[in-house]
């Protein structure tokens, strides 16, 4: 879908590589430009999924022959993507102003926490920090229990590297009807308090308050997970009426009047421990096969080893063990699915990209 598109990354860590990935994926020629002679990010391995698909070339950023040969580079792109602290850039000579003097049509894209501007702009932090600031951690847990998300979904891939592919994807339609480039600053404290906005649609027709437990998403007994016998854990969240009744009648209630407003709050806490007992009292399994396809809304909550070999991942192909555990791209285009390439070795396409620049390698 983006075959015509060439990103330059700037390696990084979380959000801006996987948004780079993302655009891969979509079939975006994607270079990442790797530190010359440098090891991976620690904690990361050599060629890490989110690198697939890319090309990538070795430089030296500090060296003033390899900050010309990625200039030249800048000059065939539709866009840049950096991840550092506000300044780095500046600092190395490739900031905004300089890039879009070599390429006035550049998107130059600016991946951080606490955004380009602002009193915390210069700060140190990482994912909880983000949410926890921007509201979205809030809601992440029961009442009285501390909010825990799960690692890097909410912020730096939900509110950061998704609205970064966003907001790359609507400067590059920008720039091709008017010739002009734009920076797109994708901060995940803005990007994950803008997905609080359904949310917050929900509050607008029922109490006007921040309780933890109170709203129709986490507050009924059938709207949250159960464990089971085995120590898994089961899901469910059957909010239409219809769906609510099927759920009751496979559970055996039906009749039982703990469950006959579904909508009664005085009665949710009565009717979650009631819930809890009974999937307590059977193996997750079990109830995975109670459940089987029905319009219960009711299913197992996997890892993603077990959701690699559930019939939904192979019959759609969601999950891929090739290589590493991944998941396939996504969205679908006209229901096919894309195989993403493999991950680069850091500079394995040195040559052939400075090749096509006419730059000669240095010795």
């Amino acid at each position: 879908m983006l075959n015509s598109i060439r990103i330059i990354e700037i390696e990084g860590l979380g959000p801006a590589p996987f948004s780079a990935m993302h655009l891969a994926d979509l079939g975006a020629d994607v270079i990442v430009v790797h530190r010359k002679g440098g090891n991976a990010t620690p904690g990361m391995p050599a060629a890490p999924v989110v690198d697939r698909g890319k090309r990538s070339i070795a430089l030296d950023l500090k060296d003033s022959q390899d900050v010309a040969t990625l200039k030249e580079l800048l000059v065939t792109a539709d866009g840049l993507i950096e991840g550092f602290r506000p300044g780095v850039m500046e600092k190395l000579g490739l900031g905004p102003d300089v890039c879009h003097a070599i390429n006035p049509a550049l998107v130059y894209g600016r991946m951080t926490g606490w955004g380009q501007s602002g009193p915390m702009s210069a700060m140190a932090g990482h994912d909880m920090n983000y949410i926890g600031l921007s509201g979205a951690l809030w809601y992440a847990s029961l009442p009285g229990q501390p909010p825990v998300a799960p690692p890097t979904l909410v912020g730096d891939i939900g509110g950061g590297a998704l609205y970064l592919t966003v907001g790359m994807l609507a400067g590059i339609l920008n720039a091709r009807q008017t010739g002009k480039g734009t920076v797109v600053d994708a901060a995940i404290v803005d990007g994950s308090a803008h997905m609080m906005n359904l949310l917050m649609a929900l509050r607008q027709s029922g109490p006007q308050n921040s309780d933890r437990g109170a709203s129709l998403l986490d507050g009924p007994h059938w709207s949250r997970t159960y464990v089971c016998a085995d120590g898994g854990f089961f899901s469910v969240q059957c909010l239409e009426p219809k769906f609510y009744a099927i759920f009751l009648g496979l559970m055996g209630l039906e009749d039982d009047p703990d469950f006959a407003q579904q909508f009664e709050r005085t009665s949710w806490a009565q009717a979650t421990q009631r819930l809890a007992g009974l999937f307590a009292a059977h193996p997750r399994e079990h109830w995975t096969q109670v459940f089987a396809g029905s319009d219960a809304c009711a299913a197992p909550v996997l890892s993603p080893d077990e959701a690699l070999k559930h019939p939904l991942s192979t019959a759609r192909g969601i999950w891929s063990d090739e290589g590493a555990l991944q998941a396939a791209p996504a969205p679908r285009f006209d229901n096919q699915q894309v195989k993403p390439g493999q991950p680069p070795a850091r500079g394995q396409h040195t040559d052939e990209i400075l090749a096509a620049l006419r730059v000669p390698p240095k010795p």
